[in-house]
């Protein structure tokens, strides 16, 4: 664990969140300040500082297939939604650990930018 990390913080229960569900690789979570109706947090359960950085392809596929399980929780599945990974300062990320926003509930509009 990273003791300033934000996120490694919430994985270890020392900052709380609302839990939407989990598996061995990773928990969900709502977002504090959500972008849209539906707006949950997908992050590992260790700490990878971005998806630059990633290496473990069964730890990223098992953290997209717990999105899409929060989408189905959710009642997003069949409307759809948008999973989104900001990567670096340009790509938007402020909290240097993977995670991977889970937005819907509403239309998407395209581009995103």
């Amino acid at each position: 664990m990273t003791d300033a990390c934000i996120f490694c913080r919430i994985v270890h229960g020392t900052i709380p969140a609302t839990l939407v569900a989990s598996n061995a690789h990773g928990i969900a979570f709502r977002d504090v300040n959500p972008q849209a109706p539906s707006h949950v947090l997908i992050i590992p359960r260790r700490h990878v500082r971005s998806l630059a950085e990633a290496t473990d392809g069964a730890e990223l596929g098992a953290l997209l297939l717990l999105a899409a399980e929060v989408a189905r929780v959710e009642g997003l599945d069949a409307s759809g939604y948008r999973v989104v990974a900001n990567t670096g300062m340009d790509g938007g990320q402020t909290v240097h650990h993977l995670h991977f926003h889970l937005l819907g509930g509403r239309s998407m509009q395209w581009p995103p930018g």
